[in-house]
């Protein structure tokens, strides 16, 4: 097990917005060694369980990059608590951008973690980024039921064509905003929710070492379910050009395993999956985490050798 040091990053995402968040280095790597980028889900903060996957791969000799999703956390960008999947997108490449260019970091021997949301989007980044070298989707959302996925010509290609839309009209920055939703029940609230409570609210309303959080309970949504086309990981498994790892939660009905397991089986060789017997939310502690950052670090390690 190797020591490391975690330092306080900053680096600028999609449209100039200054994004902030902690790179994991092994302190004993003399040479350049391969790095992973990493980004939470729906709402999610860094400090809501990234850091422990971060120390899995840093232990093990990678560089792990974790950042707060613009309008999130510790990152800018306005208004606060919108999420625009096209903008998180944009965001990842720059954030493999940024990392690219470390002295610490092999430039091509790159991978993107996401989790739950964000587990769609590296997908997505896995079949249009020629830097990615390897791709871990964990409890990932990857699309919606009784879509065609097999007979979609042409849904690839359009959503590239989105995602690299650098014209400032496009759905990255622009579109029909829904909100605010509420996300998980509080104690003492009979307010509706998005995730209702249990481990939703254990994990989301939890703080860090220092007692603290800089999450908050609502979210307004920008092209998440509208737009031409429309964001949807589903079109893009079959075009992955990468080694896909798949983390499913067998219990999952937030991001439901059914279609996660649909999206694997139309996914191109290599390829691997880890099956967890949990619900969504509980894959992030206990033996569920335990289990599944093993085989992320194995796989990461597998396919970013020389």
């Amino acid at each position: 097990m190797l020591l490391t040091m975690r330092i306080d990053v900053e680096f600028e995402g999609h449209g100039g917005v200054t994004l902030r968040g902690w790179m994991y280095v092994p302190e004993a790597a003399t040479d350049a060694v391969p790095g992973v980028v990493m980004a939470h889900g729906f709402s999610g903060v860094k400090e809501q369980g990234l850091d422990r996957y971060a120390e899995v791969f840093c232990e093990a000799g990678l560089v792990a990059l974790v950042y707060d999703h613009r309008n999130f956390g510790a990152s800018d960008g306005e208004p606060r608590q919108l999420i625009n999947p096209w903008a998180q997108a944009r965001d990842y490449r720059h954030a493999i951008g940024w990392l690219a260019g470390r002295p610490e970091v092999d430039a091509d021997r790159l991978a993107v973690w996401g989790t739950s949301y964000s587990g769609g989007q590296v997908v997505v980044l896995g079949a249009v980024d020629e830097r990615v070298k390897a791709v871990v989707s964990n409890v990932p959302f990857t699309g919606y039921p009784g879509v065609d996925y097999e007979n979609a010509v042409g849904r690839s290609d359009g959503i590239r064509e989105a995602l690299f839309d650098e014209s400032g009209r496009g759905l990255a920055d622009v579109g029909e905003v829904m909100g605010p939703i509420t996300l998980v029940g509080e104690p003492g609230s009979d307010q509706e929710s998005m995730f209702g409570e249990g481990d939703a609210s254990d994990l989301f309303l939890g703080t860090d070492e220092n007692g603290v959080s800089s999450w908050q309970n609502f979210v307004n949504v920008q092209n998440a379910v509208a737009g031409d086309p429309p964001w949807d990981p589903g079109y893009s498994f079959s075009h992955l050009v990468v080694p896909l790892l798949m983390v499913v939660a067998s219990q999952d009905t937030v991001a439901p395993a059914d279609l996660a397991l649909a999206s694997f089986e139309r996914s191109p060789e290599p390829k691997q999956l880890h099956i967890v017997d949990c619900t969504h939310f509980a894959a992030y502690d206990g033996e569920y985490f335990d289990s599944a950052s093993v085989v992320m670090r194995d796989f990461l390690l597998d396919h970013l050798a020389r």
